[in-house]
């Protein structure tokens, strides 16, 4: 799918993919975010992280659900854009500084609406990959999208 045309409900099928850009985090991302929404010591030193669950400095699971939304924007170009309604997230491995991400994003399921007809839920399934292609991040969110505009 190109990134510049618009979709809509009547646009998308079920198993159409879509994968985005990349985006470069570094320690000084990792610990700004850190230090601002998340701060834990496994977040923002790298020493005290050592001695952690995760053996090192690791970005925040909502650090890395937030450049996953800043790449989804990008490379799932719903027209009336994504509204979320629900969905499920996992971090099978950390986000570490010095990965590269990308997502990988599958619709899984279109439920048109019953009772409003200009609109309808898709069901797209994302992983948040590294260079390495190891998913550190996966989720499945329901996202409203409506019908194209008359």
């Amino acid at each position: 799918m190109t990134k510049s045309t618009p979709l809509y409900l009547d646009d998308l099928a079920v198993g159409d993919e879509f994968r985005s850009a990349e985006h470069h985090l570094d320690e000084a991302q990792t610990i700004a975010f850190a230090r601002e929404f998340d701060p834990q010591p496994f977040h923002l030193d790298a020493a005290a992280a050592q001695h952690s669950f995760f053996q090192g400095l690791a970005a925040s699971g909502w650090h890395t659900a937030a450049v996953t939304m800043k790449l989804l924007v990008a490379s799932v170009p719903f027209g009336s854009g994504i509204i979320g309604a629900g969905g499920s997230i996992e971090w099978p491995r950390p986000t570490r500084p010095g990965d590269t991400l990308h997502v990988v994003s599958k619709i899984t399921a279109i439920t048109p609406s019953r009772s409003k007809p200009d609109r309808g839920l898709v069901t797209l399934d994302s992983e948040t990959r590294n260079q390495r292609d190891d998913v550190c991040q996966h989720v499945v969110m329901r996202i409203l999208v409506m019908r194209r505009p008359a």
